[in-house]
């Protein structure tokens, strides 16, 4: 891979409508965007997917710039290599960190797909033409809840995910089962309970939720494995897990039972299709999450999840639940409940340069 030029753009974007959680509401979304472009003038994409404030995990878009501009970058300038996976290698070398990793191999991922003129799912072994789409109810209203749920299943989404807390579950999940007594739903805590609230928790059963997504602490695995002894609810952990080797010690503690793969959080797709790939073999469900992505991490993450081991729809929605307008074009398009799996090289996106250039903040060049 001869790397000519790393682009780095600052962007931001309002969303069309507040994304609540217990832990605040995002109604403008910053990012960043990384650009590779090699001696031949061939360009791939990367999504920095960190928000502005460390409310989901620590990293921050200023802390990914400076681990981007300052140690990731640098390593590749000082160190070439011939494949993505080298970049994960190289990478080790700096912890954690994972988001601003993930951001830059992933455009190395494109890049490299597109030199080998494959797409991306093919490339990382995907089977799938088309992947189910699943969506999230992020409102603190329940009548806004049961709108939005019907809106969206005109629109064909075969998945709903709810956001809970202990002030905000039983009543909310009663309602939209009493009104929708058999869509596919299920309800992320991000970590908003404890074992005390165990018996409010085992409530939840009778909901018949697919699943219940992080209900405790953001870095627990041991509190999970007690949890779900006493839950007919399968547990399905997301933050919990940043690395493969969470996501062998959830599985053989019994932690969980579904696992929500973001290569985002886990520093990209090589380490997602590890985790996959076990998750597979111990016939563990995995699914893909979103981060309220711009189109670019949208993509992404069609690619990975056309892998066969996602058997569940994921948080892949159309760029419309978000943005009034995406930086990727074609924009993705949910019909009858499934995104198309792009077959052209790469991604299997182009850029909206137009719309990029509205929203950048900031640009940073790097030179090979």
């Amino acid at each position: 891979m001869n790397i000519a030029t790393v682009e780095l753009f600052v962007i931001e974007m309002p969303l069309k409508s507040p994304f609540v959680t217990h832990l605040g509401a995002v109604t403008v979304r910053e990012g960043i965007i990384v650009k590779v472009t090699d001696q031949d003038g061939c360009s791939g994409y990367g999504e920095g997917v960190a928000f502005s404030t460390p409310w989901y995990t620590e990293e921050t878009v200023k802390t990914s710039m400076h681990m981007l501009t300052d140690l990731l970058i640098p390593l590749l300038q000082h160190n070439p290599i011939q494949h993505p996976q080298q970049a994960a290698e190289r990478f080790r070398s700096v912890r954690r960190n994972y988001m601003a990793k993930a951001a830059l191999e992933t455009a190395l991922w494109d890049l490299y797909a597109k030199n080998k003129s494959q797409p991306l799912a093919k490339l990382l072994g995907g089977e799938r033409a088309v992947i189910a789409s699943g969506v999230v109810i992020a409102t603190d209203s329940i009548i806004n809840a049961l709108k939005q749920i019907d809106s969206y299943m005109e629109e064909g989404y075969q998945r709903f995910k709810v956001k809970i807390n202990p002030q905000h579950d039983i009543t909310l999940l009663k309602e939209i089962r009493r009104h929708f007594p058999e869509i596919p739903l299920m309800a992320d805590a991000n970590s908003s309970y404890t074992l005390q609230d165990i018996d409010r928790l085992k409530s939840l059963d009778e909901f018949q939720l697919l699943m219940i997504e992080q209900p405790l602490g953001v870095d627990d695995i041991i509190k999970h494995a007690a949890l779900q002894k006493e839950l007919q609810t399968p547990i399905c952990l997301d933050e919990s897990i940043v690395t493969f080797e969470d996501a062998k010690n959830a599985i053989d503690l019994g932690s969980c039972k579904v696992i929500s793969i973001k290569a985002g959080r886990v520093g990209g797709l090589y380490e997602a299709k590890r985790i996959h790939d076990y998750c597979f073999q111990q016939h563990i469900p995995v699914w893909c999450g979103g981060m309220i992505e711009f189109g670019i991490s949208r993509a992404h993450n069609i690619a990975l999840a056309s892998l066969p081991g996602f058997t569940i729809p994921g948080d892949i929605s159309a760029s419309s639940r978000f943005w009034e307008e995406d930086i990727i074009s074609p924009e993705v398009t949910v019909k009858n409940g499934v995104v198309e799996v792009p077959t052209e090289s790469g991604i299997g996106f182009c850029i909206n340069e137009k719309r990029l250039n509205e929203t950048i903040k900031a640009k940073k060049v790097f030179t090979f």
